[in-house]
């Protein structure tokens, strides 16, 4: 079940091999399921078999902003934080689809990486990887204008989901971390320019070079 999702597998020995095999789960959930909720929750190492996570954080007033999503065969490791030293942050993971995810036991992954050097040094390269991200993000955030943000996102969401995207504007304001009214301010923008058919739930992309143009520097 993990060896083709952990490139240190035959560097353990036959013992761990067993034991993580033993421990992982398959389990299945429901678009829209909370998996993770934050700093306190600490459920274990989650693989995706097929579907989509969404990595996102809350701010106090209640708004989101997706940070990164996780397609298949990519690791969460926020779901294991509990784990990572010095790791204290809120972030929260739900099923952006229906998903297929094999479990593994937080408890047991922190003893693998206690004793295998090559386990430690992979989830390492691993949260660097994902912290990446999260600071490409933050940049997008601080100097990118939120139509080439949009823009991108759209692409990026049109790729992932197929055509039309099916999202209502609240929801893609809770990607992007902003107010609803400002997407949808947006939206018609753009739709007046050519580049995007509104109708309800979908948003189709009726020129996808302008789009293109619009979100370049913001495209991952």
């Amino acid at each position: 079940m993990l060896e083709g999702y952990f490139p240190f597998w035959k560097q353990l020995s036959p013992a761990w091999q067993a034991a993580l095999e033993q421990a992982a789960e398959r389990r299945t959930y429901e678009k829209g399921t909370a998996l993770h909720r934050g700093g306190q929750d600490c459920i274990g190492l989650l693989i995706v078999e097929s579907g989509q996570l969404r990595v996102y954080a809350l701010s106090d007033e209640g708004r989101e902003i997706t940070l990164y999503r996780l397609l298949e065969r990519d690791i969460c490791l926020f779901s294991a934080s509990c784990i990572l030293r010095g790791m204290q942050c809120d972030v929260f993971v739900e099923a952006a689809s229906d998903v297929r995810l094999i479990h593994i036991p937080a408890g047991i992954y922190q003893k693998l990486m206690e004793e295998s050097a090559p386990a430690a040094n992979f989830t390492g390269e691993l949260m660097a990887d994902r912290f990446s991200n999260v600071m490409w993000l933050l940049d997008q955030v601080l100097f990118k204008r939120m139509d080439a943000r949009l823009a991108a996102f759209l692409l990026e969401e049109s790729d992932l989901g197929g055509r039309p995207v099916h999202l209502t504007h609240e929801a893609v304001a809770r990607h992007l971390g902003t107010a609803r009214e400002v997407v949808s301010r947006m939206l018609k923008h753009l739709e007046n320019e050519g580049a995007l058919q509104l109708s309800r739930g979908d948003i189709r992309i009726a020129d996808r070079e302008k789009l293109n143009r619009l979100a370049a520097g913001s495209i991952r």
